[in-house]
């Protein structure tokens, strides 16, 4: 139920939108192009079923793992955000 000026559904549609955004968004992040046959940060080799699972990857799982918490961690804290709304 839409309240106000705006249309019925119109709250759903800007939820798919931003999803929609986020999904091209991560999509142009993925790599591309011929994988790296070793990580460019710790040298390692990286595994061929990595490199066909993923085309253009540069980096060992372990390293992406790393790169990911970090990124993981940097964040907007949605939960403390609702938290300290509700006291």
């Amino acid at each position: 139920m839409a309240g106000g000026w705006t249309r019925d559904g119109a709250v759903q549609d800007q939820i798919d939108d931003t999803v929609s955004d986020a999904v091209m968004e991560a999509r142009a992040r993925m790599p591309r192009g011929e994988s790296a046959t070793h990580c460019v940060e710790c040298g390692e080799p990286i595994a061929q079923k990595r490199r066909e699972a993923l085309p253009g990857v540069r980096l060992c799982v372990e390293c992406q793992a790393e790169r990911d918490s970090v990124r993981q961690n940097s964040g907007f804290n949605r939960r403390g955000s609702k938290d300290s709304q509700l006291r």
